[in-house]
């Protein structure tokens, strides 16, 4: 098979990644490979390794580019939360991007990557940035690191619950209403159990 014209002007790491996408979306991981991707490529076998050492490096740069897109769509739903409303509006463009993107969503978490690929955390470093700056602007005070770690668990995995179908997603409708309810629940708890908290620590 002939290479492409992407191969000889350079661009060959954009064209697998683009190969790779595209695999990913028709046949899921268990499609994805080097050469997988350099037959969809029209490259030779060995040409991805100019630029992937492994399936692993391969995966963490498609997961890079989906933590990119997924931090674009936060910020442009909005680029400054600082209201429980707006953490509630941006989990639900998280929960919707993983409906949307089912196969790349599960290359950014449930795939097996490159721990040393730096284009990759500092893509996720972009996204974990963003839910603390929300965390700091919206409550004032907290322990901004452990609270948004407890924010994108719960967010993550409402996207992991809609996407393996344990929650309703026949309507996007249904699926605001659920993402909303579980943020707004979350956030009216954490008073109440501190006032428990605070009782037990009166009796002791």
């Amino acid at each position: 098979m002939p290479q492409s014209t992407a191969y000889h002007h350079g661009d060959l790491r954009a064209a697998c990644l683009r190969a790779a996408r595209e695999l990913l979306e028709e046949d899921g991981s268990a499609g994805l490979s080097l050469r997988a991707v350099a037959r969809r490529a029209g490259v030779s076998a060995t040409a991805p390794y100019r630029h992937f050492a492994d399936r692993d490096a391969l995966v963490s740069a498609v997961a890079a580019e989906g933590y990119r897109e997924l931090a674009e769509q936060l910020a442009a739903a909005h680029p400054a939360p600082s209201t429980p409303d707006d953490l509630a509006a941006v989990a639900v463009v998280y929960v919707r991007f993983a409906l949307d993107h089912p196969a790349l969503f599960r290359a950014m978490f449930a795939e097996p990557c490159d721990p040393t690929s730096e284009e990759r955390v500092a893509a996720t470093a972009v996204i974990s940035e963003y839910v603390q700056g929300i965390v700091r602007d919206a409550f004032p005070g907290s322990d901004a690191s452990a609270l948004s770690t407890a924010v994108w668990a719960l967010v993550h995995g409402l996207a992991f619950l809609h996407l393996d179908g344990k929650l309703d997603t026949s309507t996007p409708e249904v699926v605001v209403e659920q993402v909303r309810a579980a943020v707004y629940a979350f956030f009216t708890a954490a008073p109440a159990m501190r006032a428990v908290a605070g009782r037990g620590e009166v009796s002791a």
